[in-house]
Order: structure tokens, then sequence, then C-alpha cells
């Protein structure tokens, strides 16, 4: 389990690279069956020089991104002369200034310069691509600033990247790589072992500089809320790009050189109280009850004006859960009542961006999706889950903040599920209604034998009534928790399973 969550999430990387490009072309890679596993000779097994120290006087970027501040990146000539002479060429000229990050993936990158925004555009200084080669004395560290491509470096142009990347890379994860035919050198390891990065991108495209000062910056800029394809969905501006000489200051390499605060465990909103007369919803599930779930329009904008009208509509009344899997979720919305159903209130599908301060918590409400969040209709799920152990997470193969493994350890939830589904709500009474109707009979499709109706979903405003977040808070041993404060978490890109390839045109997928 381990081996495939890190392949596919090294490989979703690389297919996300590749569409780092001038051209907007994408790779699919849905199960790695298609890559080839030829083994590549290691490179050279010289020393990293990512964090070698400027001198004073040399030539240094500063970058300024609205809202967050000013990143300075030490550039590299001795090694990427044509990759430094175009970056500085076309900063000179402004040419930066204005534009906005387009894709933003967490825990990998966040890439700019194109002036269409989309991926799809851009030149050199000399117009059209250019070839800034590669050098195996830089790699793909935090920090690490690279080209753009389109499938060789031969295709730079005014696009890039700045890395982020993953930390707690360790000899088993080198070990998965290499079974798809990477290769690195001793040194290579050793320096990612103890940094961190992407170092699967080694080898692919031109770095050329490396961020010392506002790294923190760069991390907290790839929380923002992204779209289906990773474009923010609030613009993320490069304010400017200056071309400054490097005076002394402090060389601040690392995360941790940094007063950090990780942005999602700060921003966690799942458990945030309503106030008095805020929009909530009220669910009346046949034989089951009452459930009432608090709405984030603050971050889920469109999901939850979707999902408002079309309770104010009478849409779902009468409807059904037509799929229920017990410690994963109970699903519902669909008037065909088979999952291959409903439309979003603008007709069709749209859009409602993924938000990494909500995630799977037991009692979350998100949108099921074909694959993206922007195939969301009117299909809704509601997540029981589990409550995970140490072992648990180490299965997932991805990385949670300490807060976030508090919340799935004593709370539950599918956290696998993180970063792939719009979550716009959170149960806040009725929970243990939830947890009892997930264990329905069921048949071979997850389909309840007797169905589970929807009554009636109903807008109405908060009154002060209790709050019971949690399914504890349902026997009596929890204090009350009328007065809630948020509970800090982190969402993860994590991988589905198999139940990704089910037949339903909109469904969630299980672990």
């Amino acid at each position: 389990m381990l081996k495939r969550r890190l392949l596919a999430a090294a490989l979703c990387a690389l297919t996300a690279t590749c569409a780092m490009t001038a051209c907007g072309k994408d790779i699919d890679i849905s199960d790695g069956t298609s890559v080839s596993t030829t083994e590549k000779a290691a490179p050279e097994n010289v020393d990293i020089a990512n964090y070698t120290a400027p001198e004073k006087g040399d030539t240094i970027i500063e970058m300024k991104i609205k809202d967050y501040g000013t990143v300075k990146i030490r550039l590299f000539p001795e090694y990427a002369d044509k990759g430094v002479e175009n970056f500085i060429g076309l900063a000179e000229k402004g040419y930066y200034d204005g534009l906005s990050f387009h894709r933003v993936i967490k825990d990998f990158m966040i890439q700019g310069g194109d002036p269409m925004g989309t991926g799809s555009g851009g030149e050199s200084m000399w117009g059209g691509e250019f070839d800034g080669g590669t050098n195996a004395h830089l790699v793909h560290a935090a920090g690490a600033l690279a080209y753009a491509n389109s499938g060789s470096t031969a295709t730079d142009g005014s696009q890039f990247y700045i890395v982020t990347g993953v930390q707690n890379i360790t000899d088993d994860v080198f070990s998965q790589y290499e079974q798809y035919g990477y290769a690195f050198s001793d040194k290579q390891k050793d320096f990612y072992k103890q940094n961190g990065g992407a170092p699967f991108l080694d080898g692919n495209y031109t770095v050329f500089g490396q961020v010392y000062d506002g790294l923190d910056i760069i991390f907290k800029a790839q929380y923002v809320g992204t779209d289906a394809n990773d474009k923010p969905l609030s613009d993320l501006i490069i304010e400017s790009v200056k071309v400054g000489k490097y005076n002394g200051e402090e060389l601040k390499w690392h995360l941790s050189d940094y007063n950090y605060d990780d942005p999602t465990a700060q921003d966690v909103v799942n458990f945030t109280a309503p106030e008095k007369g805020e929009t909530v919803v009220n669910m009346k599930i046949k034989d089951y009850g009452d459930v009432k779930i608090k709405l984030f329009p603050e971050y889920a904008p469109k999901g939850v004006e979707n999902f408002v009208t079309h309770a104010k509509e009478g849409y779902y009344d009468g409807l059904t859960f037509h799929r229920v899997i017990n410690d994963f979720m109970i699903q519902g919305g669909d008037p065909s009542g088979d999952g291959t159903g409903g439309e979003s209130i603008w007709g069709g599908k749209f859009d409602g961006g993924k938000y990494f301060n909500l995630i799977h918590a037991a009692g979350a409400v998100a949108y099921a999706n074909s694959g993206s969040t922007s195939t969301n209709g009117s299909q809704f799920y509601i997540v029981t889950g589990k409550k995970y152990t140490d072992d648990d997470f180490a299965q997932l193969g991805t990385t949670l903040s300490a807060s976030a493994e508090k919340v799935y350890k004593e709370q539950g939830g599918t956290p696998f599920l993180d970063g792939s589904y719009t979550v716009f709500g959170q149960v806040y009474d009725g929970l243990d209604l939830i947890f009892k109707a997930q264990t329905v009979d069921t048949d071979d499709n997850n389909k309840p034998k007797t169905d589970l109706v929807i009554e009636s979903v109903t807008v109405e405003e908060y009154n002060g009534e209790k709050l019971r977040w949690y399914i504890s808070d349902y026997d009596g041993s929890a204090e009350d928790t009328s007065e809630a404060e948020t509970t800090e978490a982190e969402t993860t890109e994590a991988e589905t399973s198999e139940a990704a390839s089910e037949a339903s045109t909109e469904t969630t997928t299980a672990e």
C-alpha cells in the first residue's frame, strides 16, 4: 500500500510538471502501467550547490508576491548561464510584473511567468524557446527556482516554478523511485534526506536559482484554494520581479530558519462555531431525525450557493442516499437515485474548488465528483470514516501535521480524500444519526436495500443551540461544546483507491 501511494504521488507530480508547458500539453498517467521502468545511469556524484552562499555584490532576484511579501533568490550563472541571463533579461524589462502564479500544487511547487495566465504562453528574452540545459550541481530542493518546459530543457521560455516539495525523504522512498527507473547519486540522496524537495524532477528541468530569504512565503502561498486544474481561485499575483545585489544579509535556506506557522494549522475551520443568525441547513432523514449543518461560504462560496439554492427550491426533498459505505460516508443528492444524475443550479457541472483549510473529518459535507472538483453537481456526501492510528498514517504515504493527525486519531474521518473534493459544510448536530444511517443493509453496489430517504433539506438561521461536532458528544461523556473552538488540522493531497474506477459518473472514492 505504501509503495503504491508513494509512486502515485510521485507520478502525479511528474505528470503535473510535464503540464508546465508552453503549449499546455498534459500527460495522462493513471496507474503507472504506461511508465517506462528503463534503468537510467545515476548522475555524476558531485557536490550539491543549492546552498552555496553568494558573495557581496552578486546579482540576485527580489520577487514581491502580493499580500505575502518579498522572496529573495540566489542565481547560479556558473551552472545555468543561459537560464540566468534569460530570467534577468525578462525581469529588467518588467516582463513578470503583474503576472500571476497560474498553477499551485501543495507539497510540490508554485508556477508562474505566463502572460496568458493559463500555462500556454510566454517566451524567452530572445523570442520563442531556448535550451537552458541541466547541471548535476543544482537539484530540486525546497526553494529551488527552475524553468517549466514541454518535454525537454530545449523548450524553456518564461514560465518558471519554485519548489516546495516534501520533507522526510528516506531510503525507502528512493527505493520506490528507483523501481520506476529514476537514478540518483549518493550525494543527491544524502542532500534530499536532510533537506527534502522533489528529487524525481532532477535532470529534466533547468534549475537556476535558490530562495535564500522568504521560503516561508512560498510555503504559505502553496495553500491557496485551487480549482480542478490547480489554478488559484483568487489570483496569486507577482507584483514585481527586480534585479538587485546581495548585500550580506542572513541566508535562510531552510524552512526551519523561519518562525513559520503552518497556514493550514491556523486556518482550518471545520469546527468553527456559527454565529447567531448565520445561515445553516437542516436535513431531515426519514425514520432517523434532523441533521444540522454549518456552511462555509467564506471558503467555498460556489459550493454553498449551489447547495442552499437547491435546498430552497426543494431539489433534495424526497431523494435518497443511494450509496452508503460503513466507516466511510453516506452519499445522496441524485434525482436518478443511482449515482448517475443531478446537476448544479447553473445547469450541468460547476467547479467548487478545493480548500486545504476544510478537511474530511467525521461530519464533513462535500460534493461528490467524477474525477475533479470541476465536475461537482448536486450529489453530496457526509463523512463518517474511522479513527486513524500511526500505522494507518504510515500507509497513507502522505505527510500530515500533528494537528491533522490529532483530529483523525481522536474524531475520525477520511484523510485520503483531502484536496480532491469540495468540502463546504460540517454537521454540528445529528452526527449520531449519520453514524446510525451508515449501518443500513446494502447490496453489492452499496445501495441501501431499504430506501434511506431525505425527507427535506431546509435553510434556517442558527439560533444558538448546542454544538455537538464529535460523535463522543452524543454519549454523555463530552463537555458542552456550544462555545466551540476551531480545531487545527492540515489537509493533504491524497490518493483515493481503486473504487475511483466504479461506473458511477459522480461518486466519492473509498479506501
